[in-house]
């Protein structure tokens, strides 16, 4: 299985602690060995960074960690291998335009006989993910010609997440760089930083970093991971079937969809 790292804030956040850690299970610490990828928003545009090469040899993730990117929403992503090469085409995440908004996506598991009928969006690669992000966006583009918020989205997602569900594992993050939205098929885990903010200290790597010094009273921020990736905090952990809605650092709506 991969792992996803999503992260949402009501300033633009440098994400180089947790990227640092998520970069360690990528053949390390875990064994997603298979690609990386990760996407910042910086008001409507986006700078995605991707590598075939395992995270924790790859020189281009030596470069994002040492690159302080600031951003309100990230979405990243490292791979272990189940549908499709090992190739650069294949990596997370998935970026689509709709709306006039770049539309990014990362997704972790494993969809079976999962043929999707064709439309607009059509898969570059070879990965199950990409053929499901692509069905979401035919989903919203039909029922949706024009842009709405992201509460309006809400049932069409839930909708389509559930379906997807049903034919495997569907684990994901999606983001037109306005909200972030996240389903838990298995795992997903998440925390919300805000004042008074203390020291973190990375489970995958010897480094800590007290958020105090580098943040100011009124920051709010939420980070997503597969697995926690601190262990002096308490993370929430989701339920099977849990969704939600983020945008600023707050969680703008939350539910459930039971188990079919």
């Amino acid at each position: 299985m991969c792992e996803l790292l999503g992260m949402s804030a009501n300033v633009p956040t440098d994400i180089v602690f947790s990227f640092t850690g998520l970069m360690q299970r990528g053949g390390k610490t875990g064994p997603h060995k298979d690609g990386w990828g990760i996407a910042f928003y910086e008001g409507r545009g986006l700078r995605l960074f991707q590598d075939p090469v395992a995270s924790c040899e790859s020189e281009v993730a030596k470069m994002v960690q040492h690159y302080l990117i600031k951003s309100e929403v990230v979405i990243g992503h490292i791979r272990q291998a189940n549908v499709g090469k090992v190739c650069l085409v294949n990596t997370h995440p998935f970026v689509r335009e709709l709306w006039g908004q770049h539309w990014c996506f990362a997704h972790n598991g494993q969809l079976a006989e999962f043929h999707p009928a064709r439309g607009f969006y059509r898969p570059v690669g070879e990965t199950d993910s990409e053929a499901a992000f692509c069905d979401l966006l035919n989903r919203i583009r039909s029922r949706f010609p024009e842009p709405v918020e992201g509460h309006a989205l809400l049932e069409t997602l839930i909708e389509a997440c559930s379906e997807y569900r049903s034919r495997g594992v569907f684990n994901c993050l999606l983001s037109n760089g306005e909200w972030l939205f996240s389903f838990c098929s298995t795992k997903l885990a998440e925390i919300t930083r805000r004042s008074p903010f203390g020291p973190a200290q990375l489970r995958d790597a010897e480094l800590t970093v007290d958020f105090h010094a580098e943040t100011t009273p009124n920051d709010v921020v939420t980070v997503l991971a597969t697995e926690p990736l601190t262990d002096n905090e308490r993370w929430t952990l989701h339920q099977p079937g849990d969704w939600s809605l983020w945008r600023g650092g707050e969680c703008v709506a939350r539910g459930q969809v039971p188990a079919c």
